[in-house]
């Protein structure tokens, strides 16, 4: 008789985004990662990186609309909006 033993792992899945924000100061906009409720911030006049600790795609809205995540973009945000580079 053959048995399969089936195991569930947790992982933590994270979207990591590169950016540049023009503006002269700090944004944060909601995120939706497959069902569950994030914030992700934007530093005030810098290039960084953030992460979103959420499994993506996350779809993140902000003054320009809505925009999609999967991780590895490079986004700039001027005026409150984010724009994929």
């Amino acid at each position: 008789a053959t048995v399969a033993v089936l195991a569930s792992m947790s992982s933590f899945a994270a979207v990591t985004v590169r950016y540049h924000n023009g503006d002269s100061k700090k944004h944060t906009f909601d995120a939706l990662c497959s069902g569950s409720k994030y914030t992700v911030s934007f530093d005030a006049s810098t290039t960084s990186s953030v992460t979103i600790q959420g499994s993506g795609p996350c779809e993140v809205t902000h003054g320009g609309g809505k925009i999609s995540l999967s991780g590895g973009e490079n986004l700039e945000i001027k005026d409150g909006k984010i724009s994929k580079n």
